[in-house]
């Protein structure tokens, strides 16, 4: 899953493609890298990001989604966690939704996808981006994660999605320290038990910056690391800004454990 971030303060390339002619470029760069799923996101969910409208991000996101549907021969995800861009996007060409409120910001998402028929990322997070690291102390860190997932299981069905349009992510760097997002990486198939797709999402996160003593831009390395240790442990979906170095390190890893297909 190829991350493309069309706002002006994203983590690692906010404002590079700001502009829809760039993002169109960069999501045709990323296929072309090998990407089966581009995940466009107008609003920042970077530790203490400030929210961002309704009506700026249906600006951003669906003009980009609108380009890009008929260009792209893969699927269209949107991260979003207001019912009414999801709606606009699915209704502009985009299939999946990734919110990483689980569907829990707005009451409306649930109906909003299963209306459409549109996949969804189920992700795990404590409260919104400004207020989820304020506390990141957990009694059972994985238990507590995997209540939340099979809650938020729980809810789709409820409304009508089915678990083959359900994907779910134990949510790195959403309300976790370093430590907690090592030990969701140490212990990643015990999410197996939820019996859904497992999505994470490490990308160039300060948690490797802060094992390695990196910066943004140089933190492939502990990406690929995470990547190549995610799938060991179960993990089939990786949502990722380098796409093609990160496609290698999950088909090499890939090889070594299931063998040469």
């Amino acid at each position: 899953m190829g991350i493309l971030n069309v706002t002006p303060d994203s983590f690692s390339d906010g404002n590079r493609f700001f502009f829809p002619e760039k993002a169109v470029e960069r999501a045709l760069a990323m296929e072309a890298d090998g990407a089966d799923i581009i995940d466009i996101g107008g609003e920042s969910t970077r530790p203490n990001a400030p929210p961002v409208s309704a009506e700026e991000e249906l600006r951003r996101v669906v003009p980009v989604v609108e380009c890009l549907a008929g260009r792209l021969g893969i699927p269209i995800s949107v991260d979003t966690t207001k019912a009414v861009v999801a709606e606009a996007a699915l209704a502009a060409g985009a299939e999946i939704i990734n919110d990483v409120s689980a569907m829990t910001f707005d009451a409306r998402m649930a109906g909003v996808i299963a209306a459409a028929g549109a996949g969804v990322v189920l992700q795990h997070t404590r409260g919104t981006p400004v207020e989820m690291q304020h506390d990141t102390s957990y009694g059972d860190l994985v238990g507590e994660v995997t209540r939340f997932l099979e809650d938020a299981i729980r809810r789709a069905r409820q409304a009508g999605i089915t678990d083959g349009q359900m994907v779910v992510d134990p949510g790195i760097g959403f309300g976790k320290d370093c430590a907690g997002n090592l030990e969701i990486l140490r212990r990643l198939d015990e999410f197996s038990s939820l019996g859904r797709p497992i999505l994470v999402g490490t990308s160039r996160k300060a948690f490797i910056g802060k094992v390695l003593d990196r910066g943004v831009d140089d933190r492939l390395f502990g990406t690929a690391a995470t990547v190549a240790l995610a799938l060991v442990n179960g993990a089939t979906v990786f949502r990722v800004h380098d796409v093609r170095a990160m496609r290698d390190v999950a088909y090499m890893s890939r090889a070594i454990v299931q063998g040469i297909r």
